[in-house]
């Protein structure tokens, strides 16, 4: 039994279409990674990161259907500032790490349905020729330029995606200027989102204060973050919350998710890196700090 979908859809869910929990006006930020038909063999659904093409395909005509318009991550930000309209269904996409396969099956998908994303990427992985990270194809830097002209917008991963919370300060901000940068060059035009790779650590607030406060000195005005939740007028636009989509996701799970019904496990995740935090592991493990990320 998978408990997060269980409690999601027949707990929280009845909760909120009652009234019981009252609904919020939020923005809801998707998190892909891959569009992919690869296996992950040993992985449990609440982890997985790969959505089929097939998959994404009825993820996005649900959206539609049931009457979700997709923004990109700058749009949103502004709403959510101004204050989201009763009426308004609303949602950003977003994909973290760049891989060819946005470009070869999202992309069109995306435009099929009328929808757009923020892609955010891990650029020492991009260049003129295809290279690879995590055994996957990367875009190149032409297809980035296609992708932007067809209305895709783009943000910083980092420069090598490394775990940013046991590198020193100089490396965070070598890691975070020299995306920028690389971005900023490719396309001609300011970048200013970032998103965190693997777990972000809002439990420890000194580093997190630190940590955004180079984003702004940078010239970034948002942080995606691996928290999980949904966007309300009033939060911090650099520790933004996402919901984690895979090709696990059902309909009737996507909906629920779109509507709230998963924002609970934002508090059992913070607990769980919490107790990592004082056990003195989350600093030390890379894997701990992936896993952590989604639970």
């Amino acid at each position: 039994m998978r408990l997060d979908r269980t409690l999601s859809l027949y707990l929280v869910h009845p909760l909120i279409k009652t009234g019981i929990v009252p609904a919020k006006r939020t923005v809801p930020i998707l998190m892909y990674h891959s569009i992919s038909d690869a296996p992950e063999p040993g992985v449990s659904s609440y982890y997985k990161t790969n959505t089929s093409p097939a998959r994404f395909e009825q993820q996005m005509r649900w959206l539609t259907e049931a009457g979700f318009r997709s923004i990109d991550l700058g749009e949103g930000l502004r709403l959510a500032q101004r204050g989201i309209e009763k009426q308004e269904k609303i949602a950003v996409i977003t994909f973290d790490d760049g891989f060819r396969d946005f470009y070869d099956s999202a992309f069109p998908v995306l435009k099929k349905h009328g929808h757009t994303a923020t892609i955010f990427l891990p650029t020492a992985f991009l260049g003129n020729k295809r290279q690879s990270f995590k055994n996957k194809e990367c875009l190149t830097w032409q297809e980035v330029r296609e992708l932007r002209a067809g209305g895709i917008r783009f943000g910083s991963h980092t420069f090598s995606h490394p775990v940013l919370y046991k590198s020193s300060w100089q490396e965070i901000e070598n890691e975070l200027a020299a995306s920028k940068e690389n971005v900023e060059q490719a396309l001609g035009e300011k970048i200013t989102s970032f998103a965190y790779p693997y777990a972000f650590p809002q439990h420890d607030r000194q580093f997190v204060e630190k940590f955004q406060e180079l984003l702004r000195r940078l010239g970034y005005r948002s942080c995606a973050t691996t928290v999980i939740g949904r966007v309300q007028t009033g939060d911090d636009p650099f520790c933004l919350k996402r919901l984690p989509v895979n090709d696990d996701d059902d309909q009737t799970l996507l909906l629920a998710k779109l509507n709230g019904a998963y924002d609970w496990l934002e508090y059992p995740q913070s607990w769980f890196k919490s107790v990592h935090h004082r056990l003195g592991r989350s600093s030390r493990n890379e894997d701990d700090l992936y896993l952590v990320a989604r639970v």
